[in-house]
């Protein structure tokens, strides 16, 4: 049977979403030694390690930076102040619900694959990734108040922080509104079965 326009978008799209999930692992892994190399731009930082051990120096000691960076984790637990425990704690959490939601879209994407989307586990898949988002939404407000206390401005009210907790929070609405779509569609549609 030859798939649908829709079929074949949902095989590509999964095929992106893994590829997103596999970068989000080994970015999750990378935190808490790119926040060391630069604590205040992530960014830069792994911009500057990547320079470092592409082009490196003279005096660079490449094994021993990507060591660093991979150890990281380990850094974070005997060093807190050098390898930014908050930071690293704050993107780790990220990380991980952005993962839980990258994970629920695949799933949701191959009974899409398969022809059959109406189905009570993609409403319970889309009941996670509202939680998901919450919990982005939760970790951007606890930093804000966080940095808020530490820093006495209100500087912090205009970082990406402050910008993730109502777009996280109304990603995590639009999510369970459309877990109940798919509850209701499911709920249907078993009844339709069941009268055919």
């Amino acid at each position: 049977m030859e798939q649908t326009k829709v079929q074949k978008l949902a095989r590509w799209l999964r095929v992106l979403v893994q590829i997103t999930f596999c970068l989000n692992i080994v970015a999750l892994v990378l935190i808490p030694g790119l926040l060391f190399y630069d604590p205040y731009n992530m960014l830069r930082g792994a911009r500057d390690f990547v320079t470092a051990v592409v082009w490196p120096n003279e005096d660079d000691i490449v094994l021993a930076g990507i060591v660093g960076v991979l150890l990281g984790w380990v850094g974070v637990v005997t060093d807190p102040e050098a390898f930014h425990l908050g930071g690293s704690l704050f993107l780790l959490a990220c990380g991980l619900c952005s993962a839980c939601i990258l994970r629920q879209a695949k799933w949701i994407l191959t009974t899409i694959q398969e022809g059959n989307p109406f189905q009570i586990r993609n409403a319970t898949a889309m009941k996670r990734a509202a939680l998901c988002c919450w919990g982005i939404s939760g970790a951007a407000l606890v930093r804000l108040i966080w940095e808020l206390w530490e820093l006495k401005n209100i500087a912090p009210f205009f970082t990406y922080n402050a910008a993730a907790i109502p777009v996280f929070f109304m990603g995590g609405l639009l999510f369970l509104v459309m877990s109940a779509l798919f509850r209701q569609a499911a709920e249907l549609q078993e009844d339709q079965d069941l009268t055919i």
